[in-house]
């Protein structure tokens, strides 16, 4: 038996020309010339940069000129900025006229409360009071009896002064016709004088018994001033036992139970102001020394912005934060509540045609000092020094000019490489 082979199926091929040979091997060469030009540049950049990374992992960013408004965003709580507490000013019992959450008016009365003791004691001095005005008016009395006897005894005087000098010339005319003798002529001389020094000393006496008479009662009246203001005190006092709102708004908690008694200068109630709100703000500590007080700032409200001012900054620092009131520039038409939550923008500082760059997070990761310069595909490590900060921006000192490019993302993955190959 033949088996059959293969030979069948053998079909002869004609070898290759050296023309042929020539033509692939040129196509070949032209391809791989191609291939090393493509890789050439690519292989360059990787064999000088340290580390590669993804370009779509990296944010870039140009620095340019502009105004930088150097500002701070923290949240605030929406606070009354007129809240007055109301005291007792006496001891007593109080009854309130109005609950907690009612609508009162300026100098609406809001509670009363009886003292007793008090409005006896005004009872007292007013009785008091009575007693001095009466014994002014007895001393006045006294005074003009006591003026009108000085009167009398001055015109008694000064009746016999001119008595006096009526005998003393009849005396010279008779000494000097010899009528009398010369003892009559001298006794008539010490009568003269006699009458001249009474009338000085009447005098004197009724002057200074006015002056005594003023001095006493100047005295009453003293004591009657000083009467009256403890009488006014204590009226004022027994009018404030009615307590009255200071401010138009609504009434807040109230402090003590009705009927129950009361201490002196303690809390009973207190009255919010609903027409003026200002916010409370917690600033950071790192920035306590850059506000003051007049800084402007802009609250958003319903998707607005209004315009604040900082008003008052705490000179205390409490959990690494300052406190910090931000009064509105009108808040009657906000529709602000009590506590309510909203950002606040506090402008610090605003510097013009300044040479800044978005701000990122490469100010952390290089402390702002530290910028990776983009050129092509390779990101160099380079120097810089930064300056003011907005919540947007970052002022560039030196170290970088208008038009360049920088990474402003984290370059902590970069481990302080000096250059990175950014890859597609």
């Amino acid at each position: 038996m033949k088996i059959a082979d293969t030979s069948g199926q053998d079909v002869t091929i004609a070898p290759k020309s050296k023309k042929q040979m020539w033509i692939g091997g040129g196509a070949a060469l032209l391809i791989l010339a191609g291939a090393i030009g493509f890789i050439a540049p690519s292989y360059s950049d990787w064999i000088s940069s340290d580390i590669s990374v993804a370009r779509d992992r990296l944010r870039i960013a140009e620095v340019m000129k502009g105004d930088l408004v150097r500002d701070l965003s923290v949240q605030g709580r929406v606070v009354a900025a007129v809240s007055p507490k109301l005291y007792s000013p006496s001891q007593g019992t109080i009854t309130y006229a109005v609950d907690a959450g009612d609508s009162v008016e300026k100098d609406q009365i809001l509670a009363s409360i009886d003292s007793p003791e008090l409005t006896n004691e005004l009872q007292q001095e007013q009785a008091n009071l009575q007693r001095l005005n009466i014994e002014l008016d007895r001393k006045k009395i006294d005074a003009k009896q006591q003026k009108l006897q000085n009167q009398k005894s001055v015109d008694m005087a000064k009746v016999a002064l001119t008595a006096a000098e009526r005998e003393k010339r009849r005396a010279d005319k008779a000494f000097e016709s010899n009528s009398i003798s010369e003892i009559d002529f001298e006794k008539a001389q010490d009568d003269l004088e006699n009458a001249k020094l009474e009338y000085r000393h009447a005098v004197a006496d009724a002057e200074l018994n006015v002056e005594s008479l003023d001095f006493e009662i100047k005295t009453n009246q003293l004591q009657v001033d000083r009467q009256n203001l403890l009488v006014e005190e204590l009226n004022r006092r027994v009018q404030e036992l009615t307590v009255r709102s200071p401010v138009a708004g609504i009434v807040g908690n109230l402090s003590v139970q009705q009927k129950n008694q009361v201490a002196q200068n303690q809390d009973i109630l207190s009255v919010v102001d609903l027409s003026e709100f200002e916010l409370e703000v917690q600033i950071p500590e790192g920035y306590a020394d850059d506000l003051a007080i007049g800084m402007e700032a802009e609250v958003q409200v319903n998707g607005k912005t209004h315009p604040a001012t900082l008003v008052t900054i705490s000179p205390e620092i409490v959990n690494n934060q300052v406190t910090g009131r931000v009064r509105f520039a009108n808040s009657s038409d906000l529709g602000l509540r009590q506590n309510q939550r909203l950002t606040t923008r506090v402008l610090m500082e605003n510097k013009s045609n300044v040479l800044m760059v978005q701000r990122g997070q490469f100010l952390e990761s290089g402390s702002g000092r530290i910028a990776y310069l983009v050129r092509n595909n390779i990101a160099t490590r380079t120097t810089i020094a930064t300056g003011a900060r907005s919540l947007s921006s970052v002022e560039v000192v030196s170290g970088l000019t208008e038009g360049d490019q920088i990474i402003i993302s984290s370059t902590d993955a970069f481990r302080g490489a000096e250059s990175v190959l950014l890859t597609q």
